[in-house]
């Protein structure tokens, strides 16, 4: 089975990626966590993790998905080209799946992966035309949609978010576990 490669960055948000692993877990779907270097990375809420590989390392063939999570500050994460680039290189395969949320849509529109894709993100309309990388006329105030093999949700949909991940990569999990 190819793995989901789940890249982090500083101040990556925990919470959103909380229900996604756990599916991903009942779903027996191998994860890699994947950084741009060997240094341990905090997120938001204080929670350092180290990597399983860097960028550098990866062999872009073992993985079918993306999972992204937002940050406190995605425009010091858009301002490396190291990320962009990554997600652009993994993503050429045939049929890959990016799930993103919260703020991480900015990485896929600056990749130019958002193009002619409805979306959303956890961005208000000024902090999306003060980044310069959106084309509003695929913006949907919606909290999750999916276009394709893209899904983007808002911060606040996470449980939605993991479940709509689990289905898109067709996993077999208990989605009452996740449901109130």
């Amino acid at each position: 089975m190819k793995k989901t490669a789940v890249l982090i960055y500083p101040n990556f948000s925990e919470y959103e990626l909380t229900t996604a692993l756990s599916i991903l877990m009942q779903g027996a779907k191998p994860i890699s966590i994947i950084s741009i270097d060997r240094e341990s990375v905090k997120g938001e809420a204080g929670l350092t993790v180290l990597a399983d590989l860097i960028i550098d390392q990866v062999n872009y063939e073992e993985y079918d998905s993306l999972l992204l999570t937002g940050c406190m500050d995605i425009f010091n994460v858009l301002t490396n080209p190291l990320y962009t680039d990554f997600i652009q290189n993994i993503s050429k395969q045939d049929n890959f799946i990016i799930a993103s949320i919260s703020s991480s849509p900015a990485l896929l529109a600056k990749a130019g992966l958002l193009k002619n894709k409805n979306f959303t993100v956890g961005l208000v309309e000024e902090a999306r035309s003060a980044f310069g990388v959106f084309n509003d006329a695929n913006y949907l105030d919606e909290l999750v949609v999916q276009d394709g093999n893209l899904l983007t949700a808002r911060g606040s949909a996470f449980i939605e978010f993991g479940i709509r991940f689990g289905k898109l990569l067709n996993l077999k999990f208990e989605e009452g576990w996740y449901r109130k």
